[in-house]
This record gives structure tokens, C-alpha cells and sequence, in this order.
């Protein structure tokens, strides 16, 4: 399986969308009455989605899932783009540290980063995902087998696409337990050769590591939902007809 997209629920995925599109210079894949998607082109067929669409009604409460911007030396002047596409400063209580807390224009926080080494080279605009976990190094290895992402040298909680490339995916300790849906959720696609091998493998993969499965594809919708073993949610994609 392959980490494909990052998903926000929100009320107008046009206009956040074209926020988030602009700010990741990503380009627009497709955008009709009820969602939007871009892609976030980071190598050699290496990509990140970003997809926006209903409920109408998103789930509130507090962010398991946010992105930490790439800012580094550039910091200030990245901030102030963003500022100018609609973001606004935030506070969640973060106190004084290095990196600037902002919010989209629905209102969700995300981070643009100081300069650090492990985000120097390769991550493209997208640093990290942190996302929390109920149990750092147990998730990791659930994440690890179902992305195909590996660890990385400096952080074995932090996760990378094999080719160096893109963001990390970071399992952080959380702040309290998962007891509402998060805005953001990642979605997985599966291997052609490995569901050909058998077509329940990528739900069988999640329940071996500990996640489950909470919700089976409703009529016309082609993704499973999931859970990672902290609950945080996860959708399993139908494998991608050939083009």
C-alpha cells in the first residue's frame, strides 16, 4: 500500500481547497460541486493528494492530524504568503517556540517550522504530518506496513516514503485519548499485486497490526474506513483502474 492522500472534512471544499492548493503550489486534479483535489507533485512518481469534501457539518474538537509547513530560513517570508492567501495567526496554546502557529480559512491550525536539519532537503512543502498516537512506537510499525514508508535515521517514530522524498509522518504522544472524528484523515491505496494475490489482504493487514475496520464502502463510494490502533482513522482506497 501507498500513503495517497490527506483529506480535510469542511463545509466549502472549493474555498479551501484553492487555499490549501495555492499555499502547497499544488495543481488542481479535479474540482466538482462537492470536492476538490490536488496534487502535490514531490519526485519520481512520488505525490501527495490533498482532497477536500463533505460532511457539511466537519467534526470539531481537537486536531489529532495538522501539517507542518516547510519554512526554515525562509520562515518569515513563508508566513507572510500564506497571510496573503487567507491564513490567519493562531492560538493553541503554544507558548514561545520557534515556529509560527497559523490557521487555514476554516479555522484549522497548522505550523510553518523553523530550520531543522531533518527537514533540509527532500520533504518539498509539506515538512511533516504529526499525527497523535496513544502509543508512539506501536503505531509506527503499523504505519510503517501499511504506507511502505520507513523510518528514519534520526527519529524511529518518524516515517519517510522509501525514496527520500516528501514529508514525514510523525506519531506523537497525544495530548488525550481520540473521543471525537478529526477534521484530517489519511487515505491508503493498496498494492494491484497484492490484492490480485487476495482481495481481503489490505483489511487483513490492518486488523494484524492492531487497527480495525469501522465502516464498510457505502453503495458508489470506493474506500473502506479504518482505524489505526490509537483510533485515529485511516481509509483504505480501491486499487486505481489502469489509465
Amino acid at each position: 500500500m501507498r500513503l495517497e492522500n490527506v483529506v480535510w472534512a469542511c463545509r466549502d471544499p472549493h474555498a479551501l481547497g484553492r487555499f490549501w492548493a495555492a499555499a502547497l503550489d499544488a495543481e488542481v486534479l479535479v474540482e466538482s460541486d462537492d470536492q476538490l483535489e490536488a496534487r502535490v507533485l514531490l519526485g519520481a512518481d512520488v505525490f501527495l493528494d490533498v482532497c477536500f469534501g463533505p460532511p457539511s457539518d466537519p467534526p470539531r474538537g481537537f486536531q489529532r492530524l495538522h501539517l507542518d509547513l516547510r519554512g526554515g530560513r525562509a520562515q518569515d517570508a513563508v508566513v507572510r504568503r500564506l497571510l496573503s492567501l487567507g491564513a490567519r495567526r493562531a492560538d493553541i496554546g503554544q507558548g514561545d517556540v520557534p515556529w509560527v502557529v497559523l490557521a487555514d480559512p476554516a479555522g484549522n491550525a497548522f505550523c510553518v517550522m523553523e530550520d531543522r536539519a531533518a527537514y533540509a532537503t527532500g520533504t518539498g512543502p509539506v515538512a511533516a504530518l504529526p499525527l497523535d498516537s496513544a502509543d508512539p512506537d506501536r503505531d509506527a510499525v503499523f504505519w510503517a506496513a501499511i504506507t511502505g514508508w520507513v523510518p528514519t535515521t534520526d527519529d524511529p517514530h518518524a516515517l519517510q516514503h522509501p525514496a527520500g522524498a516528501g514529508p514525514l509522518l510523525e506519531l506523537c504522544p497525544e495530548p488525550e485519548p481520540r473521543r471525537t472524528p478529526s477534521v484530517l484523515h489519511l487515505d491508503v491505496r493498496p498494492d494491484p499485486a497484492d490484492v490480485a494475490a487476495s482481495p481481503t489482504a489490505p483489511l487483513d493487514l490492518v486488523r494484524d497490526l492492531g487497527g480495525s475496520v469501522v465502516e464498510q464502502p457505502a453503495a458508489g463510494l470506493p474506500w473502506t474506513v479504518c482505524a489505526d490502533p490509537s483510533g485515529n482513522a485511516v481509509c483504505v482506497l480501491g486499487v486505481r483502474p489502469p489509465t
